[in-house]
């Protein structure tokens, strides 16, 4: 894999997989209860515990990875930063929703309309720190060398 050789650390390698996962939990779990379906609802808590799994996985390499990462101080304290509060948030977020998920297996049946609240205000969290995870990657450059270091913070 040559392209692995790129990068700066192997965070990017693990963080595809838990958004796509907690996403897909969170639209199988509006799925199953517009429909009212055990089905969707058994899919949405799979995916949600796998998503989850990963996520736990891609934070402890993105914490890892923080110390090493060649970007700029601009971009690390306008992106770094919150990209790594989100990401935390949203782990705290995916594992009470993992919990709350597995106690009342496969979804809750008291309080649906807050657990959908909770996925949602997840899926909302994780995907604002994507997107600056995002922007460190493709506009500062920060998970390979494809060009000189550090780009400064322009917003």
């Amino acid at each position: 894999m040559p392209g692995v050789g790129h990068l700066q650390n192997v965070h990017p390698l693990f963080v595809h997989y838990p958004i796509a996962l907690l996403a897909a939990a969170t639209l199988f779990y509006v799925v199953a209860w517009l429909a009212r379906s055990e089905r969707w609802a058994f899919t949405a808590y799979v995916a949600l515990l796998a998503g989850t799994a990963g996520g736990a996985l891609a934070i402890a390499t993105g914490l890892y990875a923080e110390g090493g990462v060649m970007v700029s101080r601009s971009v690390r304290a306008a992106l770094l930063q919150r990209h790594e509060t989100l990401m935390l948030t949203t782990g705290c977020l995916a594992l009470i929703a993992s919990a709350w998920a597995t106690i009342q297996r496969p979804f809750p049946r008291r309080l649906r309309a807050l657990f959908i609240l909770l996925l949602l205000a997840m899926a909302g969290v994780m995907s604002k720190g994507a997107d600056d995870g995002g922007r460190m990657v493709y506009d500062y450059n920060a998970g390979g060398s494809a060009c000189g270091q550090p780009i400064e913070f322009a917003k």
